[in-house]
């Protein structure tokens, strides 16, 4: 008789700074799927904001912040799975990574603990593809090739925002990384969920065949040191025309330096909150719901990039205030 898998899947969302790991997490959520999920974010920066970017769902989230899930924090991911086990029923367990994360290592926690290796199994490794910046961070970013490379489904996102010349010039790049992987063009990370959960795609064989030493657990993972982040966080109403007006000309000065730019604000006279985000200089916007009883109105901006000059950006935020 064969026997009935008990194990719990793990789907591990993974991708570079703004390709769009939040949007594929909030479709997952909101879909009427019937299955119990419990949800762990790790952000890169010492406040987080996309626990709150992430749709009101019936779902548990955990933020892990102030380190990267592939490194400082990774015995936290251990004891936090080792919690929900003990906890709940679960259908499923989804981490979404910092953009800055090596998938090497987080994939690495599910078969070198023995605990967790028992109790669940890591289903897939799912990469979200920014199709505009890809060739700028293969570039510039070690991370970006070995998210790819890791990935046993690949999301090539935001295809509306490049030529279809380009975007076959993108893919090809992508298959050169990883030729194997299950890859889907897609825009706003619009994709039937069964793509993405339920795969049973991950190949430990595939892995270690460019990876040796993946079941050594030794992680040699050092992240690129000119990338830092900054966060503010204020207990006062914004004036949105300031604040609009403010943000619009720092990404027009700074916006090639900004890889990352998000935030949940407070405006004036308004009672619902507003989510910001950008990647460079492409910026979006729009009020998410009510704020939340009980919950404090505060906002939190967070600039992820290279040569972030801490003090204007913060004098510039706080001269938004009402």
């Amino acid at each position: 008789m064969e026997k009935t898998e008990t194990r719990i899947p793990v789907t591990v969302l993974t991708g570079y700074l703004g390709a769009g790991k939040t949007t594929l997490l909030n479709r997952i959520l909101s879909e009427q799927h019937g299955r119990r999920f419990a949800v762990v974010i790790n952000e890169f920066g010492e406040l987080g904001v996309d626990n709150d970017l992430v749709v009101d769902a019936d779902e548990e989230v955990f933020e892990m912040n102030n380190g990267c899930i592939c490194c400082t924090v990774r015995g936290d991911l251990i004891r936090i799975i080792g919690g929900l086990l003990k906890r709940k029923e679960l259908d499923g367990i989804i981490i979404e990574t910092t953009g800055l994360a090596d998938p090497a290592p987080v994939a690495q926690t599910f078969f070198v603990d023995d605990d967790v290796r028992a109790r669940t199994r890591l289903d897939a490794i799912v990469t979200v593809v920014d199709a505009r910046n890809l060739p700028a961070r293969l570039a510039d970013a070690a991370e970006a090739e070995e998210q790819i490379a890791f990935a046993d489904v690949i999301l090539l996102n935001k295809t509306d925002l490049v030529s279809g010349a380009d975007l076959a010039d993108v893919e090809t790049r992508i298959r050169s990384i990883n030729p194997q992987a299950r890859l889907h063009r897609t825009r706003r990370a619009e994709l039937p969920i069964a793509e993405v959960l339920g795969r049973g795609g991950f190949d430990l064989d595939r892995i270690l065949e460019f990876e040796p030493a993946f079941l050594s657990g030794e992680d040699d993972h050092v992240h690129d040191s000119d990338v830092a982040s900054v966060s503010f966080e204020l207990d006062q109403p914004l004036d949105q025309d300031r604040f609009q007006a403010w943000i619009r000309d720092v990404l027009a000065r700074r916006g090639v330096s900004l890889l990352r730019t998000k935030g949940i604000l407070d405006f004036a006279g308004e009672d619902r909150r507003f989510a910001f985000q950008a990647v460079h200089m492409l910026a979006e916007g729009d009020f998410i719901g009510l704020w939340r009883p009980g919950v404090a109105r505060r906002s939190k901006l967070v600039f992820i990039g290279r040569q972030i000059d801490r003090a204007e950006l913060e004098q510039g935020f706080r001269a938004c205030l009402a």
